[in-house]
């Protein structure tokens, strides 16, 4: 068979590792990496001899993979979706903007294609959207990250991060509001609050911790089908100590299950 001809969008700490697994194989090719105009020399420099573009080229294109935030959303995977091109999101965060998944969601419709969403930082989240068929009745995250990991957000607001000796809570409401006010840091939220109650309904909390070197992610979730309670101890991302590293990989595992003979 034939590669699947993928266009890249995002040359970022995520993008750029996705890149870089997905070298050799055989089933799925980088064909394009799509940038602003002002980050077309970097990300040259990081794939030398590939094609960088400021917009998703419109023929030889199988699958659209976003990695670089709500404006490239907006940008490159609507009308992607539109035309009809099948489009993989791993920035599930700015779904959290009112009428934005509606958005996406119309855009697929249009064009008689799909937008996937990927579980990212996260698992339980086939356990949890089964669940919500039976009934759910409570979904909480709690999300556990060093101090210097929220630097940069609301979190540095009236507290010094590098002075905390212990653990403190940064922010404790819904996932929409998590997913607004820390966009780089609350995908996750977004994602469990997708596949649950929604995103008033989904609790949140979120902690500064000086004690741990981890992101730490936990979801407690009850309802007709009984309980559980999921945590997960991922390390950051080198590049990028907001994202866990097992987001890169989520994404590696979608892609190849579009071309697996046998996909779990």
């Amino acid at each position: 068979m034939p590669a699947l001809r993928i266009a890249l969008v995002g040359c970022g700490a995520i993008g750029t590792s996705v890149l870089e697994l997905l070298k050799g194989d055989a089933a799925l090719e980088v064909v394009a990496i799509v940038v602003p105009a002002e980050g077309v020399a970097a990300a040259q420099k990081v794939a030398p001899g590939m094609r960088v573009a400021s917009s998703v080229p419109a023929d030889g294109i199988d699958l659209v993979v976003e990695t670089a935030g709500h404006a490239a959303i907006e940008e490159h995977v609507l009308p992607a979706l539109a035309r009809g091109t099948p489009c993989v999101v791993a920035s599930v965060g700015a779904l959290s903007a009112a009428g934005f998944a509606e958005k996406l969601e119309a855009a697929a419709i249009a064009g008689k294609t799909q937008v996937q969403l990927i579980p990212g930082a996260i698992g339980a989240i086939d356990a949890l959207a089964a669940a919500r068929i039976g009934g759910l009745d409570s979904v909480r995250y709690t999300g556990r990250k060093p101090p210097q990991a929220w630097k940069g957000t609301p979190a540095e607001q009236g507290r010094d991060l590098d002075a905390l000796v212990q653990p403190t809570v940064i922010f404790e409401g819904s996932a929409r509001e998590a997913a607004l006010l820390y966009p780089k840091n609350a995908n996750v939220a977004a994602t469990v609050s997708l596949a649950g109650l929604g995103l008033d309904r989904t609790q949140v909390r979120l902690i500064a911790d000086p004690a741990t070197t981890e992101n730490v992610h936990t979801v407690e979730a009850e309802g007709a089908f009984g309980s559980f309670e999921l945590t997960m101890r991922n390390k950051p991302l080198a590049a990028n100590p907001k994202t866990s590293a097992l987001t890169v990989y989520s994404a590696v595992r979608a892609l190849r299950n579009r071309v697996a003979a046998l996909a779990i």
